[in-house]
């Protein structure tokens, strides 16, 4: 507790010095911003402490008044501030945790067919439309940049972008490998099949968060195919895209722009990129790129979606819900929440251990 009130109070004093740097003339952007971002915090702090101070001068009365009825009033009063007291601490200790610049960003999310064939490819289609359902949900927009189509029409792969507030911040929990257990449309004797997915969900980069230099960069235009391999434009407008230094290919086809299908994969390179400087950073990279998702064995499940049974577990965090059918129409909301939740009660238990 003494480690926690230490960095509140210094949080308090930052806050002070930001007030007399304007006062004195230095009135410049950035501490403006820097005050208002570190004000919530400070506002919270000073309702601690004055509650602190109600309940200090409060506890007294107990051993002071020999009136039971003015005694279980004081009681009352005591339990009300011991209460908030302890709510704001709670709140506090989560403003005081690390924020992730990245989760107001927009996402760029990557599903792959793993183990199972063509059951897996068709999985990956209804991970698409769950998560096509949930930006629905939330007011996003949804944008394929592109696609790998199977012989019944699942994705082999798809790759899009989410558009909107804190979608990256919200779909980051999806990333891993999701499995499935039900009875595929390929099988005629009825048996259950456990087929896997993969799921990447990387933060839209900025231009000035990652330099590319244009000749790191091999750019191919080319025509672009549909299911099965056809051209579906008389025109060339899909656009590959090798960055020479990693040996890393980015394709778009899915618009009839040219200029948008550049623009598209330019992001979605840039987001690669980034993605690798960050997990080098964080000293978890993999050179294949491919810590996040593993190599889509069954036994690296994060989630289990299992159709006889009408449920989806949620392994990292041992949640089962019994309405598969709503899940999959992306009303996520209950279980990206309890996601959240745990990844913050493990940070505070980091932070404040």
């Amino acid at each position: 507790m003494n480690n926690i009130l230490a960095k509140l109070e210094a949080v308090e004093r930052r806050y002070e010095e930001l007030n007399e740097l304007m006062a004195s003339g230095t009135s410049q952007w950035n501490l403006a911003q820097e005050q208002a971002g570190i004000s919530p915090i400070v506002f919270k702090f000073r309702d601690y402490k004055k509650t602190a101070r109600q309940l200090g001068e409060t506890e007294p009365l107990l051993k002071d008044s020999p009136d039971p009825e003015m005694m279980a009033l004081v009681k009352q009063e005591i339990e009300d501030l011991r209460k908030r007291q302890y709510q704001l601490m709670e709140e506090l200790k989560v403003a005081l945790l690390p924020q992730d610049p990245s989760s107001e960003k927009n996402a760029i999310v990557e599903i792959r067919a793993g183990t199972g064939g063509e059951e897996a490819a068709l999985f990956a289609a209804d991970l698409y439309r769950m998560y096509s359902r949930y930006a629905q949900v939330k007011g996003w927009k949804v944008e394929i940049i592109d696609t790998s189509h199977s012989d019944r029409g699942g994705f082999k792969e798809i790759i899009f972008e989410v558009s909107g507030k804190n979608a990256f911040g919200r779909l980051k929990h999806e990333r891993g490998v999701h499995r499935v257990q039900r009875v595929p449309v390929t099988e005629a004797g009825g048996r259950v099949h456990t087929s896997t997915a993969t799921v990447a969900v990387l933060p839209e980069a900025e231009e000035v968060e990652i330099n590319v230099k244009q000749e790191d960069l091999r750019i191919d235009i080319f025509h672009s195919g549909g299911p099965g391999g056809q051209n579906v434009n008389k025109v060339a407008t899909a656009v590959r895209i090798v960055h020479i230094p990693t040996g890393m290919m980015v394709v778009c086809q899915e618009n009839r722009s040219q200029l948008q299908n550049r623009t598209k994969a330019m992001a979605l390179l840039r987001s690669r990129l980034l993605d690798i400087e960050q997990r080098k950073q964080q000293e978890e990279i993999s050179k294949d790129r491919r810590a996040q998702v593993g190599t889509a064995e069954r036994a690296e499940k994060i989630r289990t979606y299992n159709f006889p049974q009408n449920r989806m577990t949620d392994h990292r965090i041992g949640l089962t819900l019994h309405n598969l059918p709503a899940l999959l129409e992306g009303n996520l909301d209950e279980l990206i929440d309890a996601l959240a939740t745990d990844e913050k009660a493990k940070q505070m238990e980091e932070a404040f251990a």
